[in-house]
């Protein structure tokens, strides 16, 4: 299905902005990622070595505070950007009497971004458990609304959502839904390439690790390794696709166990350059891969 919308661009025509979902993983370090010793405070500068765009998911677990954010901006060079995550008390832990004072408090606490232009996107991401029913869809709504101007994309975790009625929705209301990569468990949102905003496409790279998923246990769900194959499928089925009917996209992976992440991130970037779909190369990345 491809279904159009317009806003105001996120991206630039033709770029694909490939990160990861979080950055400041001390795992990294073990692994190699990050130079040893290097501080909490000094990996984000070493990130942006490799990758033009992050996701933040710490502001999933707290509010994020402007001058927290505004600390971050002369660590990354200029063309360097951020998805934030919406806080978790409007997705996952939603209080029907206080919900519309935490949107004021995040468009407060993201406002630096925003001025800088350096925000990439908003990622609602909502839980397997928020299915499709009246009273969701009424607040999904609500939500919007309250999120209005910014360059919202919508994470559904759960099957029911993926309906052409939902689809539509959201290219009417010009936002952008998230495709995933999951494991094949039939309460999941599926994978798609569906388009809702052909200024933007935002994909999220889970890993397939079924019984992961199943255990409820973090470190096991995302403890995957894509290999070139499953990488290369999704370059040729579905982000060759989604990027000519748009004009950029943003794609993190968030298997971060044992830096799988910014290795997957940074194989993905080979084989989209070898596509010819020009991603986004770090500025001043190292010679060695």
């Amino acid at each position: 299905m491809q279904i159009s919308a317009t806003r105001t661009p996120a991206t630039e025509s033709g770029r694909i902005q490939v990160g990861t979902s979080g950055y400041a993983y001390t795992e990294w370090t073990d692994a190699g990622f990050y130079t040893p010793g290097t501080s909490a405070g000094r990996l984000l500068p070493q990130y942006a070595r490799w990758f033009p765009v992050t996701e933040l998911n710490y502001t999933w677990y707290q509010m994020p505070r402007a001058p927290a954010l505004e600390r971050m901006l002369p660590q990354v060079p200029p063309a360097f950007r951020f998805a934030l995550k919406l806080t978790r008390t409007l997705t996952h832990e939603i209080d029907p009497d206080q919900w519309r004072g935490q949107v004021a408090r995040y468009r407060d606490g993201i406002a630096p971004l925003v001025l800088a232009g350096k925000l990439a996107a908003v990622l609602l991401q909502l839980p397997p458990s928020f299915t499709r029913t009246p009273n969701r869809r009424r607040y999904l709504a609500a939500l919007l609304d309250a999120l209005e101007g910014l360059p919202v994309a919508v994470e559904f975790r759960h099957v029911s959502w993926a309906t052409d009625h939902v689809f539509t929705e959201l290219a009417d209301r010009r936002i952008t839904l998230v495709a995933v990569d999951t494991p094949d468990l039939g309460y999941l949102f599926p994978r798609l390439d569906v388009v809702t905003n052909p200024d933007l496409f935002y994909v999220r790279f889970h890993g397939r690790n079924a019984a992961g998923w199943r255990s409820g246990n973090m470190q096991q769900q995302f403890d995957y390794d894509y290999s070139d194959a499953e990488l290369h499928d999704w370059v040729a089925h579905r982000l060759g696709p989604m990027a000519r009917r748009t004009r950029g996209g943003l794609v993190f992976f968030n298997n971060h166990v044992r830096a799988q992440a910014p290795a997957n991130a940074r194989r993905l970037t080979r084989l989209l350059a070898a596509a010819g779909l020009t991603p986004d190369a770090p500025w001043n990345a190292p010679s060695s891969t």
